[in-house]
């Protein structure tokens, strides 16, 4: 086994009190949430998204959170993939955010809904264009031969669109996480660290509490 037991870091960057941060969560994020992209990290919008497939096992994976609001956090991606799939059959989701910089976590748990499709379309095409064609040439989590096999079909999507615009997959579109439950970890020295967890009531009220660490 490799012994790791030495590899530690005292957290001492700030504080986190349930009496003065917001009453909502999401006006919490945000306050956060532009303070981290304030710093330039070269990522800000980085997340895991956390889902279960039919056996119960978790899945990871990194994504890029591409909007918020009151409503629920949305992401993009190929509804055949392991996660489209997953959510699809599975509502139940979990997003992290972990901005060491700034030695604080938030934990956003709830139900996914797909975003309607006008949405989806807006989105899709402010991307660059080979993302677009990519959104076509990729069967996302699908086997594949080899590397050469992805980009021959990268090269017969480009053809089929050239010269006109790259259209929305039908296998492809965005999520929103309600959120019924968020968390915010400040980390605190000696592992005394500050949790504040909200936990949605109604469509507008949440109730919120300190966590022991």
């Amino acid at each position: 086994m490799v012994d790791l037991a030495d590899i530690r870091k005292e957290y001492t960057q700030g504080r986190l009190d349930e009496t003065t941060c917001a009453d909502n969560p999401v006006v919490q994020f945000h306050a956060w949430f532009e303070q981290y992209r304030d710093s330039n990290p070269p990522e800000p919008t980085i997340m895991t998204v956390a889902s279960v497939d039919e056996q119960g096992q978790p899945w990871q994976r990194i994504l890029l959170l591409k909007g918020y609001d009151e409503h629920g956090f949305v992401f993009f991606t190929n509804f055949n993939s392991n996660k489209g799939q997953q959510l699809q059959a599975n509502h139940k989701a979990s997003l992290h955010f972990f901005w060491i910089e700034m030695e604080r976590q938030i934990q956003i748990q709830g139900e996914v809904e797909k975003i309607s499709r006008q949405q989806a379309e807006q989105y899709f095409h402010s991307r660059p264009r080979e993302s677009q064609l990519g959104a076509w040439a990729s069967a996302q989590s699908q086997p594949l031969d080899n590397r050469q096999q992805l980009e021959d079909q990268f090269a017969d999507v480009s053809r089929r669109y050239e010269g006109q615009q790259v259209p929305l997959p039908e296998h492809w579109g965005g999520f929103r996480l309600k959120p019924q439950r968020m968390e915010f970890w400040q980390g605190g020295a000696h592992r005394l660290h500050d949790r504040v967890e909200y936990l949605r009531q109604t469509e507008d009220d949440w109730c919120k509490q300190r966590l022991n660490p």
